[in-house]
This record gives C-alpha cells, structure tokens and sequence, in this order.
C-alpha cells in the first residue's frame, strides 16, 4: 500500500532535515524497563518462587520466608535489576565505551609506572572531596532524621559502601588512568592544589566540586525515596484497584513514579567515562542552583506550609469529581498519560539521569517533542489533579491565591528550563538541537507561535522596518 500524500511530504521533510542523533538509543531504556519489571515480578512471588527452586528461610538468613520482598534492600535490588541490562546494552550492543566523548582511548595502554604518580594525586582529590560530602552529611543533621524523606535510610548505606568504595577507587582509579587521553581531571587538579604541586587549575577544581555537589545531594534523597514507592507497587492488589477509577489511576500513577526513581537513582550512580555516562560540565550558573534547589528538601519551597504551598483549603480531582464515574475515569485517564511521559522522559535518559549537569544531549523519545517534557507533563498534571482554583470551604481568596502561587510554582520551573538551557547551550550539539526543535517540534512552534501572536496583540500589527516599532523582548 502507497503512503498518502501527506505522509510522502512528511517523510521528505524529515529526510531533508534530519533530527540530530541523540546520545542514549532508545533500546538502552526498554532494557532497563524489562529488568525493572522482572525483580517487581519476582519480589511480588518470592515466597513461592524460593519454595518451588528449594530456597529455605535459613539460607537468606531469615526465619520464615516473607510472601513478598518488599523490604528496602529489595528496592535497593531493583535499582540493579535496572541499572545492569542498561549497562549491557551501552556497552555490547551502543558500544559506548568507544566513543571520543569518554576520553578514552582503549588503544594506549599506558604502562602503570608512568600514570601511577597522577593517580595517587587524583586519589587524593577523590578521597578528600567524599571527606567533604561525609562532613556535610554529619554537620546538617535534617539527613539523619525523616524529616523530609527517609535519609536515615541512605546514610545507612552510604556508610556501609564508605570503605569499599575508597578501596575499589584504588585500582579503578589506576586501570581508567592507563587509557584515558587527559588523566588530569577535575579530582588531579584537586589533589594537585592540596598536595601543593603546581599545574591546577581552579576552573578545573570548581567544575569537579560541582559535578559532586550535584551528586551527594540528590543522591542522598533518591535513596532515601527508593524504598516507599517500591514497598507500594509490590504489594499492590491489582485485582482491588481496578473496581475503582481512582484506585486504578492512582496505582498507575505509583508504578510510573517508581520507574522515575528508579531510573534516576541508576543515573545518579553510574557517572562513569567508560559508559560514555560522565558529567561533562555541571550547572555553572547560581540561578540555575537556586531554582533546582528550591524545588527539593530541605531547601523546598512548595512543602507544607511553605511559601510556594498552592494547598490551602484544596482537596484533588477525586474529590470534585467523586459523583461522576465517567469524568472519574476521563480524568484518570489524563492524569496517567501525563505521568507515563514524565516517566517516559527519565526513562530516555538510559543512565545519564541528573539534575544540573550536561551528560549528553537526548533528542529522542519525548525529546523529540519538546526540550523539557518533564517540567511540562509534571506542571500540567499539578493544575489538573489539585485543580487550585476551587477551594472546599468556598472562599474566593484561597482559590484566588492558590492558582496565583500555582502559577508562580510553573514559573519556577520556566526559570528552571531556561537556566538549563543556559548552561547546555555551551554545547554545539544541543545548539544543533535546539535550532532543529524550533524548526520542527510540535511543542516549541505552538508556544513560538502563542508569543508572536500575544506579542501581536499587546504591541499592535505594526509594519515591518518601521523604526518607532516597540519590538517584543526576547
């Protein structure tokens, strides 16, 4: 059967102007999202399961065998059921490992003798920058309480991974320095001006304090949620949500967050050149620091009670909802789609998932469609679901203010976007990118096209080249 004709231009424009390739392929997610699935799978029977393969309650250390391994070391599993079959396919089938962008070179092989003296320099680095984290950790008290989320949790096993990872990074350390083409890193530069050695470099220093930055703080607190959203999915009763519409959206809506978190926990994990999965720049701008931070613990401004609190006197799509079935499960059903392309988006992601950093440039899944499908799916899913401008005791003041402090929160995550793009656009690929969206991407031309016409309607239809035009600010 022959393409209509619509479909034959469509096909030539794109061929014409091609999408720039995106740094993760599409298959490095669908295999984490199979291994995900599969531990969920085993974790919901792993009673039986350890019964029928002759597994006793002794052997684990246990004494009965829970029905379920719902604990916080089988979530913690699931980020390695996650987290491995990405790694495969990067490296056996994207053949990650082989691209320039790892500054690596597999072919050099040089002797240890000659890296061994930067190594011990770049350890010094590593080790005094995790003494740094550990002391910020210990001085600000919120991560040892659950305050906010269950940072006990990740102490507990930062603590526990403390000295493996310091004797693991010994001879990683030395086996990454015999290949790659510039050993002198941020963490050389580092131990460099500690050990007073001349040749460091400040900037060098500052990018590396930053990329570790971004990595002991939401690290910390993607552990601590890990546990309560993976407890939640595994002992979900699938055959009790589907009788209610609310039940069922709301426990679709939990299976996806659990795939966000987990996702996002491998990514913040797996920073590491021979994937191709390393922080080639973090965020260099303080705005930028400021309206990611803002928007998590303990710093978080949208919390209970907190300035950017939109919940005052509100209730949810349920409850506005809870005498019609049908816009229960219309509603529902909206709900979920915007969820599944939040999670959709950190899914694209493969490995690389961070806040503030510059890991490689995404141009497909939901990317192809806009530059921040998470920022856009999670705001429109906060109007619809808590739906601010109503207010369950009736007063015109809570749903004023509610949808103003609302909109204000969108408008920390505009501010969010364009910081972003701030710092990546420091990259010709996503220059590339970013051009090829505004040409191409549904999303951006609606919002390009929405500003030229209120740009029309508040500045007036003026002729072009009339030098007393009033222009629109950029």
């Amino acid at each position: 059967m022959k393409n209509a004709p619509e479909n034959n231009v469509k096909n030539d424009v794109e061929a014409a102007d091609p999408r720039p390739e995106s740094a993760v392929s599409t298959m490095v997610g669908i295999a984490g999202l199979v291994g995900l699935f599969f531990w969920v799978m085993v974790a919901r029977n792993f009673g039986a399961i350890a019964a029928s393969i002759g597994i006793t309650p002794e052997m684990i250390g246990l004494m009965d065998m829970p029905a379920r391994a719902d604990g916080p070391y089988s979530a913690l599993l699931a980020v390695g059921f996650c987290g491995l079959p990405m790694v495969l396919w990067s490296l056996f089938r994207d053949k990650v490992h082989k691209r320039p962008s790892t500054g690596i070179d597999w072919s050099q092989k040089t002797p240890v003798k000659d890296v061994l003296d930067d190594s011990i320099v770049k350890l010094a680095g590593l080790w005094f920058t995790w003494g740094i984290i550990a002391s910020i950790y210990i001085i600000f008290r919120f991560w040892w309480t659950t305050q906010y989320a269950n940072f006990p949790f990740s102490m507990q096993m930062f603590e526990a991974a403390a000295i493996p990872l310091v004797i693991a990074s010994i001879p990683y350390v030395i086996w990454i320095d015999r290949y790659l083409v510039n050993r002198r890193d941020g963490a050389w530069h580092l131990g460099a001006w500690i050990a007073g050695q001349n040749g460091w470099r400040s900037e060098q220093i500052f990018h590396h304090l930053r990329a570790w930055a971004v990595k002991g703080f939401f690290l910390a607190f993607m552990i601590s949620i890990v546990p309560g959203g993976f407890q939640f999915v595994v002992n979900m009763d699938f055959a009790e949500v589907v009788q209610n519409p609310v039940w069922l959206a709301n426990a679709l809506i939990s299976a996806m967050f659990l795939v966000d978190v987990q996702f996002a926990t491998v990514g913040y994990l797996l920073t590491m050149k021979p994937l191709d999965a390393h922080i080639r720049t973090a965020n260099p701008y303080m705005t930028g620091w400021v309206a990611a931070l803002i928007c998590y613990p303990p710093f978080i401004l949208m919390g209970n009670g907190g300035p950017l609190d939109y919940h005052v006197a509100t209730s949810d799509w349920a409850f506005w909802f809870a005498e019609n079935t049908t816009l229960l499960y219309i509603w529902g059903t909206v709900l979920v789609a915007l969820t599944g392309f939040y999670a959709w988006a950190t899914v694209a992601f493969g490995l690389r998932f961070s806040n503030l950093t510059h890991r490689g440039i995404l141009t497909h899944g939901p990317y192809a469609y806009t530059k921040h499908p998470a920022y856009l799916s999670k705001n429109m899913y906060w109007w619809l679901a808590t739906m601010p401008f109503l207010a369950t005791n009736g007063s015109m003041g809570d749903m004023l203010r509610n949808t103003a402090i609302l909109a204000a929160v969108s408008g920390v995550y505009y501010w969010r976007a364009r910081t972003e793009e701030k710092h990546l656009l420091g990259d010709p690929d996503y220059k590339e990118y970013a051009e090829w969206m505004d040409r191409n991407a549904k999303i951006p031309r609606f919002f390009k096209w929405l500003k030229g016409f209120a740009g029309n309607r508040l500045y007036g239809n003026l002729p072009k080249g009339d030098d007393g035009a009033v222009q629109p600010a950029e």
